[in-house]
């Protein structure tokens, strides 16, 4: 039995880029892995297929939130007796309760890596992958409510505010905690992958850290998702990977709505440099 490692961010922030790369560096593969088979290596915290085989076959969306939370535990220990060693579970929950019971089992958990990304572009990323205007991506960031209900794939997902997230996964130091930014991921990729390669354990030879960055770069993740599409694609999105450039909010947002995601977020985005 191991422990689960999680990939945790805020819808939107890197989780599939981090995820391909570690799929990259740890299987060390002749080609780049592919997108849509990611789950085979990495576990997805709100999979409705994990929700029914601890539930006797019935499905998250057959079922009322109050039925579903109390699964996730279960649904965690599950993880963790699939796998001999550590597993990696992607998250997009907040770092709290819901109907009573916590969204993340620390009695499973061994350590976590956490995304951060500038709430500014995120606006831009969040409209595309959920069908909203601007200022409906901006007013979801402000909500205290914001998630996404069960569906034929996944269990409800439960976010909170951008700021609310960010302030509970990052509140406490840990040595079982790594944080990143997406726009270090782009600016410095050697440094900032090096950086969780070495919270994981590992020392890679540096001509296997660089395939592993090149295999997951955003060119060769769109290439994919043109050729053979992504199942994780929204049918609200044209493209999953979109970008992935950063401060493309220039000239994008008018001065009222970054005005609008400053003041309702101005202190996170303080602590991890994102005031404009």
């Amino acid at each position: 039995m191991g422990g689960i490692i999680w990939l945790a961010s805020y819808p939107k922030s890197g989780n599939t880029w981090l995820r391909a790369f570690l799929h990259n560096l740890l299987r060390d593969p002749d080609q780049p892995a592919e997108i849509n088979k990611l789950d085979q290596f990495c576990v997805g915290d709100s999979q409705a297929k994990w929700f029914s085989h601890v539930a006797n076959g019935r499905k998250p969306m057959d079922m009322s939130p109050e039925e579903v939370a109390p699964l996730r535990p279960l649904v965690h220990q599950a993880f963790t007796s699939a796998h001999p060693d550590s597993v990696f579970a992607k998250t997009h929950n907040i770092m709290a309760e819901a109907y009573g019971v916590p969204l993340v089992t620390m009695e499973y958990t061994v350590g976590a890596i956490y995304i951060v990304r500038n709430p500014l572009d995120m606006v831009l990323s969040l409209a595309d992958h959920f069908g909203q205007s601007l200022d409906g991506a901006i007013a979801m960031l402000a909500d205290p409510q914001a998630g996404t209900p069960s569906n034929i794939n996944n269990a409800f997902e439960f976010y909170g505010t951008w700021s609310q997230h960010v302030a509970a996964w990052t509140a406490v130091e840990s040595d079982a905690l790594i944080r990143l930014r997406y726009e270090d991921m782009g600016a410095d990729p050697r440094q900032t992958f090096r950086k969780v390669a070495n919270f994981l354990g590992l020392d890679p030879p540096s001509a296997r850290l660089d395939k592993a960055i090149q295999f997951s770069s955003f060119e060769v993740l769109r290439a994919q998702e043109d050729k053979s599409g992504f199942r994780e694609r929204s049918s609200h999105s044209e493209h999953f990977f979109r970008s992935g450039k950063s401060g493309q909010w220039h000239g994008v947002l008018s001065k009222a709505q970054v005005d609008a995601v400053v003041s309702a977020h101005h202190e996170q985005m303080e602590r991890f440099g994102y005031l404009p």
